[in-house]
C-alpha cells in the first residue's frame, strides 16, 4: 500500500484522534455535510438505522473523526426559532468537540425574484437560519441562487437579492454563500459575475464537485466551474456518487480537484457530501469519500 494509502485507512480505523492530527498536519481538513445521512435523518424515530438530528455532530465525531459539521435546515424545519433546542444542539457539539460551520438553507424562496416583495419574503424566511447559524457558531448559510429572465437579468436579480440578505446577516457577522446548485448558478462564470456584481465582504460561494447541471440537456464543465468560483469561495463540497475498484470517485477527479482548489491557496475544511443512489449504508459512502479525499490531500501537499 502506498503512503496516502496507508494515511487513509490508519486515520479511519484508528478514529477521531488520529485524523485530527493527520489534518491538522497539512492545510485542509474534513466536515460532514448533513445531508450525507439523510436516509438515517429520515428514518422514523425508534427503528433501526434513525440517527436524531440533535446528535448529528456527536455521530460524525464518533463514527468519523470528523470536527466540523454542516447543517441542512429541512431537517430541523419543524424546531425553526427555538433557541432553546438549538442551545442543546451547541451543547452537545460543544462537549464531543464539534465546531458547527455552516447551515444550508433550502425552500425559502427565490433570491432573485423579479419581485421585490418576494424577495423580501425570502429574506424574511432566511432569517431564522441566520439567527440560528450566529448562535451555532456558524461562519455562513448557504442559499439557493433561483431566478428568471435572461442571463444577466438573472445574475441582477440573484445580486440585488444577495445583497438583502446579506445586509441582515453582516451585523450577526454570517457569511451567505451561494453553491452552483442548478440553473444558471451551475454556471461557473455567471456565479462569479454575480460575485462581482455584489462585492460584499460576508458574501461568497460555496463551490460543490458535482452539480454543474444547468439544465437536462446542458452540463457545464465541472473543473472549469470550481477554478472559477474559487476565489469567492469560503468553503467547499466534495459530492461523491459512486466509486471504482481502486476507490476513485466514477465522476469526478478528486485529484484534480484538490489541485485546482490548493492552487488558489484555500485552506480550511473540505466537507464530504456523499449523495449516492444507494441508501443501504451512507457510513460506507462517507468513509470511502474520506479516504479519497485523505489521498487527494497527501499528493497536493
Amino acid at each position: 500500500m502506498n503512503r496516502a494509502g496507508f494515511l487513509g485507512s490508519t486515520a479511519l480505523a484508528l478514529g477521531g484522534s488520529v485524523l485530527k492530527t493527520y489534518a491538522n498536519e497539512r492545510r485542509f481538513k474534513i466536515s460532514l455535510a448533513q445531508w450525507s445521512l439523510r436516509q438515517m435523518h429520515e428514518t422514523k424515530r425508534g427503528q433501526p438505522g434513525y440517527l436524531d438530528p440533535l446528535n448529528f455532530g456527536r455521530f460524525a465525531m464518533d463514527e468519523f473523526g470528523i470536527d466540523g459539521v454542516e447543517y441542512v435546515n429541512t431537517f430541523y424545519e419543524k424546531r425553526k426559532g427555538n433557541a432553546p433546542y438549538f442551545a442543546e444542539l451547541k451543547k452537545r457539539n460543544e462537549d464531543s468537540g464539534v465546531k458547527s460551520l455552516l447551515i444550508m438553507c433550502d425552500g425559502c424562496g427565490r433570491v432573485g425574484s423579479p419581485d421585490k416583495a418576494e424577495r423580501e419574503e425570502t429574506l424574511e424566511k432566511h432569517k431564522p437560519w441566520i439567527d440560528t447559524a450566529a448562535m451555532l457558531g456558524c461562519h455562513s448559510i448557504r442559499v439557493n441562487a433561483q431566478s428568471e429572465g435572461s442571463f444577466v437579468e438573472q445574475q441582477l436579480r440573484v445580486a440585488t437579492g444577495l445583497r438583502l440578505i446579506a445586509d441582515y446577516a453582516r451585523d450577526l457577522k454570517v457569511n451567505v454563500l451561494v453553491e452552483n446548485h442548478g440553473g444558471l448558478s451551475s454556471n461557473g462564470a455567471w456565479l462569479a459575475g454575480v460575485m462581482e456584481m455584489v462585492d460584499m465582504p460576508n458574501v461568497g460561494t460555496l463551490p460543490d464537485f458535482g452539480n454543474f447541471k444547468i439544465s437536462e440537456t446542458e452540463e457545464y464543465d465541472r473543473y472549469k466551474g470550481v477554478e472559477e468560483l474559487m476565489p469567492f469561495a469560503r468553503a467547499v463540497s466534495a459530492k461523491s456518487h459512486e466509486f471504482d475498484a481502486e476507490g476513485n470517485e466514477v465522476n469526478t477527479d478528486y485529484f484534480k480537484m484538490m489541485k485546482i482548489i490548493a492552487e488558489f491557496g484555500y485552506r480550511g475544511y473540505i466537507g464530504v457530501e456523499w449523495e449516492g443512489d444507494n441508501p443501504g449504508d451512507p457510513i460506507e459512502g462517507v468513509k470511502m469519500t474520506m479516504k479519497l479525499l485523505m489521498r487527494a490531500f497527501t499528493a497536493v501537499g
